[in-house]
């Protein structure tokens, strides 16, 4: 399973971000944050997300409360995308 994690504090320096901020990245749901072998940890599937949420808050000074309103509605898009190629496929065996 350690291959599947990275340590935070190692995470933070190598990406130059603060460990203050995946605290607020946890405290508000956006992500899971592993205790293993007393270190704190990120799971790799995490990081995309991780790298998404650092990019807005720290290029572009969006806080952590407007991170969580934007990935609620990428979620949103997500399903909606999903419910029209569903409905897509469903409309094209009743035309063909």
């Amino acid at each position: 399973m350690q291959n599947e994690l990275i340590i935070v504090n190692e995470y933070c320096e190598k990406c130059h971000i603060e460990p203050s901020f995946i605290d607020l990245l946890q405290d508000n749901g956006l992500i899971d944050v592993l205790i293993e072998d007393g270190e704190r940890c990120l799971p790799f599937s995490e990081l995309p997300d991780i790298e998404c949420y650092s990019r807005l808050y720290y290029d572009l000074s969006i806080n952590v409360e407007g991170i969580d309103v934007i990935h609620r509605l990428l979620h949103q898009i997500k399903e909606m995308e999903t419910e029209i190629r569903y409905l897509r496929n469903q409309l094209g065996r009743y035309k063909g």
